[in-house]
């Protein structure tokens, strides 16, 4: 991925969550050490999610703040908030007559709800808005925009890079090759990251654990983390324990196989294998969490980085739609 331009967004649509963090924020953070990176907080894809602005506002704070306290490389990341840059609006637009109905018919989301709406008997479109139908385009938008090379997935986002891909193939046959074909690049696999009821830790499960909870909040939740009825005498199968995998994350090799043995040599109980979990934890994120806390109450601070970013961003976006309304319009 070396010279590549990378692009993510991320939507705040909810506090991220240690889920987040493994599964995604890791190797974002990685990237960007090297790679020219866009990264943006997708507030546009929220609207269909969340009615509040005060609660996207405040999702959005909570993700810059977040991405600042773990150490995004802003040398090479361009940190910014989606609706900031104009051009993101327009290139949408003007993506719209380029882009089949039948595309958009193809969509998961979309699918999804027509699939239940039937099963319901109910109209096939209801509770269907044309931001929800059309969202694959905003996306391509925010794929082409800034010329992206590498955008690095979930498996069930691959989709998505696919129809911008889809999108910028209709685009380039009529108007000549204006845009990039990018490329998805599915994430390392950290396996379903356990939460609390040790089923996929998600927020509509409600088994969260809040990425930069307080000392003693985090204390609580881990010590919520439901186990089996063994017996600290007993033997136990790390494999099959939430806390055992959760601990995989924050520790190295050394300190994976410790804990792995007093799982399986019996004679620790699960109070104190969760007090294990939560010093590692706690330890491994307290510098960060500090960051965070700091920025949170100095919000101003994280306006001044994401207006920056905008501003960076949209040197890239304007030039972009200059050429596409150039070729489209004349």
């Amino acid at each position: 991925m070396d010279n590549k331009i990378v692009l993510t967004g991320i939507k705040p649509t909810g506090t991220p969550h240690l889920g987040n963090y493994i599964g995604a924020l890791k190797s974002l953070i990685k990237c960007a050490e090297t790679n020219k990176t866009f990264v943006f907080i997708a507030d546009l894809h929220a609207l269909n999610l969340i009615k509040d602005a005060s609660k996207i506002r405040q999702y959005s704070y909570e993700i810059a703040g977040m991405l600042i306290a773990l150490g995004l490389n802003l040398e090479n990341a361009v940190l910014f908030r989606q609706s900031d840059v104009n051009a993101v609006y327009q290139l949408s637009n003007l993506l719209m007559n380029v882009t089949p109905k039948g595309l958009m018919n193809r969509a998961h989301s979309y699918k999804a709800i027509v699939e239940k709406n039937t099963e319901s008997g109910i109209d096939i479109d209801s509770g269907v808005n044309m931001g929800l139908y059309t969202y694959p385009v905003l996306m391509a938008a925010d794929i082409l925009l800034y010329n992206s090379d590498i955008v690095p997935v979930g498996a069930d986002q691959k989709q998505h890079v696919e129809f911008a891909r889809d999108i910028a193939g209709y685009f380039n046959n009529t108007y000549g090759e204006i845009f990039k074909m990018p490329e998805p690049v599915i994430g390392e696999d950290n396996g379903i990251i356990p939460g609390l009821d040790g089923r996929k830790m998600s927020k509509s499960y409600d088994n969260t654990i809040p990425l930069f909870a307080p000392e003693n909040e985090l204390k609580k939740k881990i010590m919520r983390i439901i186990t089996d009825s063994k017996t600290p005498e007993e033997p136990k199968n790390p494999d099959e324990s939430t806390i055992f995998q959760l601990y995989t994350h924050f520790a190295n090799e050394a300190e994976t196989a410790e804990f792995r043995k007093m799982f399986t040599d019996g004679g620790m109980g699960y109070g104190t294998a969760k007090t294990i979990l939560f010093e590692k934890i706690n330890s491994s994120l307290a510098k960060a969490r500090e960051k965070y806390e700091y920025l949170m109450n100095n919000k101003a601070e994280i306006d001044t980085i994401l207006q920056k970013g905008a501003e960076q961003a949209s040197v890239v976006a304007d030039k972009t739609i200059k050429h596409v309304k150039k070729v489209m319009l004349g």
